[in-house]
Parts: C-alpha cells; structure tokens; sequence
C-alpha cells in the first residue's frame, strides 16, 4: 500500500486535506467517499523525489530539498520507536504494527517512509534491511540496532534501549543549545547596538562637535574615526565576511585540514575540555547501547567513530577497531591515542577484565554527562557577567568619548 495527499471537501462543504493509506489511487478516493469526504486531489507521496515538480509555469520548488532539509526530527523518531516498541511487545505482527506506526505519526516524510518500510517488509525483507534505504532517517546505529535485535529475538527491547538513547542524546543536546542561547543572543544583539551607534547616531552627534570650533580629545578623535570607517566602508566589512566564512568552509573541507581544525577544537581553552566531554559522553553512551543490544564489537566502534564527530577521535576510535580486530585489548590503544581521559580507559580496562564492559561504559556516559551539564553551567555563568562588561566598557568608551568636549566647552563658556 501507499500514502496518498488529498484535498476535498467534506459534508458541510468545507475545505479539508490529509493523507490516507490505499493500494491506489482509485482505491483511496473510494475509503475518502466512505469517510463522508469528495475528494477533488489524491497524489502519492513518496519519500525521494527531486526538488521541483510541476511543469511549466507551474512548477514548485521544494526549498527544504534543494538545501537538505526535510528530514525527520529526532524527537519524532524516538517517539515512534517508542509506540513500535510496545506493539511489538505486545506480540502484534510486524507487518500490522507498521500500519497502525504509519496511522498513528504526524511526520508526513515518516508516515511515507513507514508505509514504504511496510511494503517491503510485506514482501519478505527484514525490518533492518528495508530501513537501511533510508539513511537520512535511520541512522547505521539505528539499523544495525534493529538487525540485531531481529536476530536475537529481542526487537522489543532492543527498540526500548534505542528510545532510550535517543532520548538522552537530545536532552545533552538540548542542554547544551539552550545555556548558549543566551549568550549568543545577548552578543549578537549588543554587535548590532554597538554598529547601529557608529553608523547611524555618532554621524549626528559629529555635526555638533564640528560647530564647537574646539579641539577635541583623543577618545572622541578616535570614536569619531571608527565611525567613519565603518560608516563609509561597511560594504567592505560585510564583503570581507562573506569571503572570510567562504575561505574557512573551502578550507575545512580538506580532510587534513578537518583534521586540524578538529585537534585545536580539542585544545582551544575552556571550550576543549567540552568538545572532549560532549565527545568521550557520545562514545561510552553509543557503545554501550550497541554492544547491549548485540551488535559485533567491530562493527559497533565502526558505528561509534562517526558518532563522535571528531576526526582526531574518529581516527583513535578506528585505531582501537584495528587493535580488536587482531585479538588486542581496546583500552590499550584509546590510552596510547592520549585523547581518552584515563578514567575512561582505566574503566574500560575493568570491564573487559571483568565481563562488563557495557555497565562500565554506561557509568561513564553517565558521569560525563553530569559533568558536561556541570561545565555549562559554569561557563554560562562566566560568560553573562563578561558579556555585561564587554558592552559596559563600550558604552563607557562612548558616553567619555561624547561627554568630554561637551565638558570641555562648559568650563571654557564658564
């Protein structure tokens, strides 16, 4: 069956539109007249597609294609993983639990994508198998996840676990987003305050030094001058921007300078220390998860090197995978890289001494992230007051700078 877009109206002669689930499009249109609907459009959706359709004069552009949008937000995904979870463990048949997904999610990509992943697993494939052609939506960890749990009998709960991943990979990034906002808010808007004062309101204030006939002092020379530069050249500013945020994505682009730029963003003060807490917590957090859930050690640190989204990392994790695959230890090479705290390899170590290496590698996520909660925090509360006096110093830079002629002249006119 596919999911077909309609528009119609119903009995009261209002306009309504939706989807619906039918094996065609004759089909649908008769389950709409049953609903009391007379549809006067019924399309397929479909999950690929090109970024236009229409011909002529009536073509539509899909922006959200054309710049790699219109995914499924993580929060939605880890709902429906939920919901498909419980009916599986309910013992409801794979193929009906899909149906019932497909009814009950909001998502109008998911809600095709669901209905596509249905028919091929109606048609013989495993659920892994069919969500593997959706690589936007369902991640390598999210599919091998699901393979896992299919061979191992467990789907149930290995959805469960993915759930509870994907939960907690939001809320650490939630966190992490919502004590930036308002530093970053607070810093574009004091940059714009700052800018609209020497272009637009200094120009003013200029012609009223200019009729004292005086000298004026060195502080207001000097704001004056900054606003004409910035008042006469800020095309240049905003060009030089441009071509400097352009240079930086060329020049990222090069593996060996990602590479670089990846192993500063480890060292840069205050900020590394994050980027490796927020990196090491993505590690013990996914690599636990995959090995509970049965995936192989290999392919799971495969999966996890790209999780941590750090090519210095990536490259350490990759190393440890090489070590593994020659019958080594995996702490050993994660304490050689030097880029794992010793605290994680040093528990590492225990868990494959011990047999539990997944329950130690969940007590470290959960320490890490604490801490990444803990090291925000603190940097937030740094940041708002040396916020405050960045922009204190500018308007005292100002207020001196226009205040002192007028002073000036009021001792000279008494």
């Amino acid at each position: 069956m596919a999911v077909f877009e309609y528009q119609g109206l119903n009995g009261a002669g209002k306009s309504v539109s939706g989807v619906i689930d039918a094996d065609g499009a004759k089909n649908a249109r008769a389950k709409l007249r049953k609903q009391g609907v007379f549809p006067t459009e019924v399309a397929e959706q479909t999950s690929g597609g090109g970024a236009t359709k229409g011909k002529g004069l009536s073509i539509e552009v899909d922006f959200s294609k054309l710049f790699g949008g219109g995914g499924v937000p993580v929060q939605e995904l880890a709902t429906m993983t939920s919901q498909l979870s419980t009916l599986i463990g309910a013992g409801i048949p794979m193929v009906e639990s899909l149906t019932a997904m497909i009814d009950q999610v909001d998502n109008a990509k998911l809600r095709v994508i669901l209905a596509e992943v249905r028919d091929k697993v109606n048609e013989g494939d495993s659920l892994g198998e069919a969500m593997k052609g959706y690589p936007k939506v369902f991640s390598a960890l999210y599919v091998n996840m699901v393979r896992a749990g299919e061979q191992s009998g467990a789907l149930d709960i290995v959805l469960t676990r993915l759930t509870e991943y994907t939960e907690a990979s939001v809320r650490l990034r939630g966190k992490i987003v919502s004590a930036m906002i308002y530093p970053i808010l607070m810093s574009v808007l004091g940059l714009g305050i700052v800018i609209g004062l020497f272009v637009f309101v200094i120009p003013k204030i200029r012609r009223i030094f200019d009729s004292f006939g005086q000298e004026l002092p060195w502080i207001t020379n000097a704001l004056l001058s900054i606003s004409d530069v910035l008042s006469a050249y800020w095309y240049v500013f905003l060009l030089l921007t441009g071509l400097g945020t352009w240079a930086f994505w060329k020049w990222k682009k090069d593996p060996h300078n990602q590479v670089r730029w990846d192993g500063w963003m480890l060292k840069v003060p205050i900020f590394g220390r994050l980027n490796r807490l927020v990196a090491v917590s993505r590690f013990c957090r996914t690599m636990a998860t995959l090995l509970a859930s049965g995936v192989p050690i290999l392919t799971a640190m495969n999966i996890v090197s790209t999780v941590v989204e750090n090519k210095v990392l990536e490259a350490a994790v990759l190393a440890a995978a090489k070590n593994v695959t020659e019958g080594q230890s995996l702490a050993v090479p994660l304490k050689q890289s030097g880029q794992f705290p010793p605290i994680v390899t040093h528990m590492i170590a225990i868990g494959e001494k011990t047999g539990e290496l997944e329950p130690m590698l969940e007590k470290v996520a959960d320490a890490y992230e604490t801490e990444v909660d803990n090291t925000v925090s603190a940097l937030t509360s740094l940041l708002e007051p040396l916020l405050i006096l960045g922009m204190g110093g500018v308007v005292a830079f100002v207020a001196l700078a226009i205040l002192l002629p007028m002073l000036n002249l009021s001792s000279l006119a008494g």
